[in-house]
């Protein structure tokens, strides 16, 4: 954990459209990138899609997160994510 003992939290959301990354600190947001799958206008939320473009940009919008906090992997002291409902095919640990 940090110097003052309080713990950086990475959370993880990708139960719908959005796949997001987000680092928290002391009730601070210090990163929350996103990635929207936008599908063609008329068809609607389409679950195989959104979980392929998930998969795809997770890794990215990790890494923009760890940018824009300006930290790595060691930093972070726990994982949080979105368990349900949702989109379960979009993100699996």
């Amino acid at each position: 954990m940090s110097v003052r003992g309080s713990a950086t939290i990475l959370g993880l959301e990708g139960s719908a459209n959005k796949i997001g990354v987000g680092i928290v600190r002391d009730g601070a947001v210090l990163a929350n990138p996103r990635r929207t799958f936008v599908p063609p206008p008329g068809e609607g939320f389409r679950p195989r899609e959104t979980a392929e473009h998930h998969r795809r940009v997770v890794l990215d919008v990790l890494r923009e997160a760890l940018d824009e906090a300006g930290m790595t992997k060691a930093d972070i002291d726990a994982i949080a994510f979105t368990k349900g409902p949702g989109g379960w095919m979009s993100f699996t640990l």
